[in-house]
């Protein structure tokens, strides 16, 4: 469905510092989630990135940060699928754990 607002100007989206992929990314139409993992105290840590994704005129691809009312339903729902990967993967990790 076609978003009712302009999109913003184009971010330029960097990697974490650590410069890695995401260990997951999520879709639904031209809305992503990106999730990444970090590590502090031996321990991992997630975070998510979500971002929209838009041509402009010149046919060119770029993502943004910027969410219009009909994206905001496909945003939630990918907030959910995140947090239960990472729900999931907290909990693998920790029965993986020596006792």
């Amino acid at each position: 469905m076609p978003s009712k607002y302009p999109p913003t100007a184009p971010q330029n989206r960097q990697a974490p510092a650590s410069g890695s992929a995401p260990v997951k990314t999520l879709r639904l139409g031209r809305i992503k989630a990106a999730i990444w993992e970090n590590n502090a105290d031996q321990r991992p840590f997630y975070n998510v990135t979500f971002a929209r994704t838009y041509m402009d005129e010149a046919k060119q691809f770029h993502d943004t940060d910027s969410f219009g009312r009909d994206d905001l339903l496909l945003l939630g729902k990918l907030a959910d699928q995140a947090h239960t990967f990472v729900c999931d993967r907290l909990a693998s990790q920790r029965s993986e754990e020596p006792a």
